[in-house]
């Protein structure tokens, strides 16, 4: 394959995290709403070129309460920080479909350097003939790197919302 524009399926595509509640537990959660732009040879990432945008808003962890929290001066603070962003700035194979994936994220007003494993998961075509690409990412962000600090300190030791958050996406591509 050659270097090619792919359009994000949102319909088919996740942007999921967790966080450690309560030195407990782990509590889950989505962005519903974000888009990309891929520039890439799917089985071949390193010449490629990856944007993702993350509409804050759009949190969802089945809890409107925290939900709105979330969104508050005390988190995300999305009236005047409204989106997440990723630029991919080197991808390095790593195995035949795994790839260390760095590059800006911004959030929060802070930008930073983070590094995602990709895995890529393959090619096919629907039913109505469109070629289909898919990948999933992991990584981990440490919120207070990005100055979401916010938390409260528990009777019993420890802190209510962890620092590290745990990063997954399912993403499903057409290509362009």
């Amino acid at each position: 394959m050659t270097v090619s524009n792919w359009a994000l399926d949102a319909s088919h595509s996740s942007v999921d995290f967790s966080v450690r509640h309560m030195m407990i537990a782990q509590v889950k959660g989505s962005f519903n709403e974000f888009s990309a732009s891929i520039s890439a040879d799917p089985q071949d990432l390193t010449t490629g070129s990856i944007q993702f945008n993350v509409e804050l808003a759009s949190v969802d962890t089945r809890s409107e309460d925290r939900d709105n929290h979330l969104r508050s001066a005390d988190f995300f603070e999305v009236e005047k920080y409204p989106t997440m962003t990723f630029s991919s700035t080197n991808i390095e194979k790593v195995d035949e479909d795994e790839y260390k994936v760095t590059g800006d994220l911004s959030l929060h007003g802070v930008t930073r350097q983070e590094t995602f494993t990709v895995t890529y998961e393959g090619t096919g075509k629907d039913p109505w003939g469109n070629e289909k690409v898919g990948f999933s990412a992991e990584g981990k962000l440490n919120r207070s790197d990005y100055g979401l600090t916010w938390n409260a300190a528990l009777e019993t030791g420890g802190v209510l919302v962890g620092d590290q958050i745990k990063v997954s996406l399912q993403i499903q591509a057409a290509k362009a």
